[in-house]
């Protein structure tokens, strides 16, 4: 993934179309997030997989990133802003977490089930490939509405992720493919969680310097 794509410039709010419109993805996608991370504790505890589990703790941090935006949809521009800073404190938490994990499970961790890993890979590319195509037009709005959409296709990536390391798995008979993945999704979330950041900062040092009324 490369960097420059949040290198663009922010459309005002009231260039924001379709509010009502983006409510319901937010709802659906918050719905859909929220039981793939059922999904994917069970699944990932039962195939012993780190990626499964990193996947389980990511759709759980989204579905609460799809609710914080739902809470702050029509607030100011600046409180928007700084919501997006909390999230992107999370994605960037999230990966320090995954990144530790994978580097403990080196001396400690068990040989996933690659049939698992893959048949859950699957059904989670499925249902983020879904979310990310429903705000694929709101990928250009503000700091907060950025991150939804960041989060929704990193989590995709990280899902072929995930399947490429079910094969590696089911090739090599070790776990060192399981953890590869769950050091690029640590990746994956850093980058995301600092673009945010930058993006949410930019947007706070613009409404500081704006000339007041």
């Amino acid at each position: 993934m490369s960097a420059h794509c949040c290198e663009h410039e922010t459309p005002a709010p009231a260039h924001i179309s379709d509010l009502p419109r983006y409510r319901r993805i937010l709802w659906i996608a918050l719905l859909v997030n929220a039981a793939m991370f059922a999904v994917e504790i069970v699944a990932g505890t039962a195939a012993n997989s780190l990626s499964l589990l990193a996947d389980a703790i990511d759709f759980a941090g989204d579905a609460l990133n799809y609710g914080v935006s739902l809470a702050v949809l029509t607030a100011a521009l600046a409180w928007r802003a700084r919501m997006a800073l909390l999230k992107a404190v999370s994605m960037m938490g999230f990966g320090l977490f995954v990144l530790l994990r994978a580097l403990w499970s080196v001396w400690g961790g068990a040989l996933p089930d690659p049939a698992t890993m893959g048949l859950v890979a699957a059904l989670a590319l499925a249902s983020n490939v879904a979310v990310a195509w429903m705000l694929y037009a709101f990928r250009e709005g503000d700091a907060n509405m950025r991150s939804v959409w960041l989060c929704s296709r990193n989590d995709a990536i990280g899902n072929l992720a995930v399947m490429a390391a079910a094969l590696g798995v089911f090739g090599t008979g070790t776990a060192w493919p399981d953890l590869g993945v769950a050091a690029l999704m640590a990746a994956l979330a850093l980058q995301g969680g600092w673009q945010v950041g930058r993006q949410a900062r930019s947007e706070l040092g613009a409404g500081s310097t704006a000339p007041h009324p």
